[in-house]
């Protein structure tokens, strides 16, 4: 499964906003979007228009070309990741699961996949058998739940 690059810009601008602890309201009225849309765009629902993203990035104070960047690495270590397990699943090198996982270090059950950490992917986690494509990030420890973010 791909994931959709208005999802991989959302969770960018959440995982930004949420580093810099700030809400989403604070956010829309600086970047004059209204709360909805801007929830929306968050969470992969809404494409929003170049002038919109580079409204939403001025107000988080994140150039856009790092923001474009970001989302071009996380597509790109995804796609790696669906090219491991598809090895795996037609008889290649599997990744090897960590024994260590734990909730206090937000992975339960969870396993690094060390062939693509490094380079903003700390948070790069696989939960077995599969692993969902779906991009979530959170300032705080997260819940069960495959995880990819940086």
């Amino acid at each position: 499964m791909t994931v959709l690059l208005r999802e991989a810009i959302g969770d960018r601008l959440r995982h930004a906003r949420t580093n810099q602890r700030r809400t989403l309201r604070d956010i829309s009225r600086a970047a004059k979007v209204s709360l909805g849309y801007l929830s929306e765009v968050e969470r992969g629902q809404k494409e929003a228009s170049s002038e919109l993203l580079a409204s939403i990035c001025e107000a988080l104070e994140l150039p856009l070309s790092e923001l474009l960047h970001k989302v071009a690495a996380d597509v790109s270590a995804l796609d790696k990741v669906e090219e491991t397990l598809e090895g795996s699943e037609r008889g290649g090198a599997k990744a090897k699961p960590v024994e260590t996982a734990s909730a206090e270090r937000g992975f339960e059950g969870g396993r690094p996949v060390p062939e693509v950490i490094g380079n903003d992917l700390a948070d790069l986690r696989l939960s077995p058998p599969r692993m969902s494509t779906t991009l979530r990030t959170t300032i705080t420890t997260p819940e069960l739940a495959a995880i990819v973010a940086a």
